[in-house]
């Protein structure tokens, strides 16, 4: 009896303490109001996709080929200088702004994809080897960061709205989320964890160990390995018979 009196009276201890708290215990840190995440990450693989952009052959870009990185360079500084250090919630203009910024880096590379995919189909491309693997590597790897970008932007209503946590319901799942004894009690995602899932998503044409739940995540990751596969199946199937 005095063991079962102990034990009823430390799990009421243990649920003050969690009510003391605020329920931080009780509720995962990407299901309640968090402060933003360092804009860093973003800002440098954004940077990476416009330098990719411009490494392109200018015949595969839309044109003038400096218009749309011009475009992404100025968007981009509206960000940085609208919102600095995090990605948090202030204007209802800066979404706008980064919503602006992704649509014209999907533009960019998927203009420069299906000239490199007609071009190959067409025998205008793929003159040599290197040059040729050196461009669709890059085109890829644009591709890997333009979803990994929308995966950010999307999942929960973006990041400025998983700020809030006021969404309850993922349209990703992590691993984290499933078992959360396996991270600090401050775990959430963040966009490398969306960067590590497109990756994923792009080199193995399938989901691995994060789960898309909503119906758009389902289609959007769908697309983007269609687009992965044609792009390595072309680029590389034409590699192998230049070589030959």
């Amino acid at each position: 009896m005095n063991d079962r009196m102990s034990d009823a009276e430390n799990r009421l201890a243990r649920i003050e303490r969690r009510l003391e708290d605020g329920g931080r215990d009780v509720v995962p840190a990407w299901r309640r109001a968090t402060q933003g995440e360092p804009r860093w990450a973003v800002t440098a693989v954004i940077l990476l996709a416009v330098v990719l952009q411009l490494m392109l052959p200018h015949r595969l870009a839309f044109q003038p080929y400096w218009v749309l990185p011009v475009l992404e360079f100025v968007l981009l500084a509206g960000l940085i200088a609208g919102n600095p250090r995090r990605v948090e919630p202030r204007t209802r203009w800066l979404r706008l702004v980064g919503l602006a910024l992704m649509g014209l880096i999907s533009l960019a590379n998927g203009w420069a994809a299906v000239r490199l995919v007609l071009g190959l189909v067409n025998g205008t491309e793929g003159k040599e080897a290197g040059p040729l693997l050196l461009t669709g590597g890059g085109i890829w790897l644009t591709n890997v960061i333009v979803f990994a970008l929308w995966y950010w932007e999307w999942d929960r209503g973006g990041p400025m709205a998983r700020v809030r946590g006021r969404q309850q319901y993922a349209d990703f799942l992590f691993v984290q989320m499933q078992s959360p004894e396996t991270a600090p009690a401050d775990w959430e995602p963040a966009f490398l964890d969306y960067l590590y899932l497109s990756f994923t998503n792009s080199t193995a044409f399938s989901p691995t160990d994060v789960m898309p739940l909503s119906r758009w995540a389902k289609m959007l990751m769908m697309l983007q390995s269609s687009v992965s596969l044609v792009t390595v199946v072309l680029v590389v199937a034409r590699a192998v018979n230049i070589l030959r």
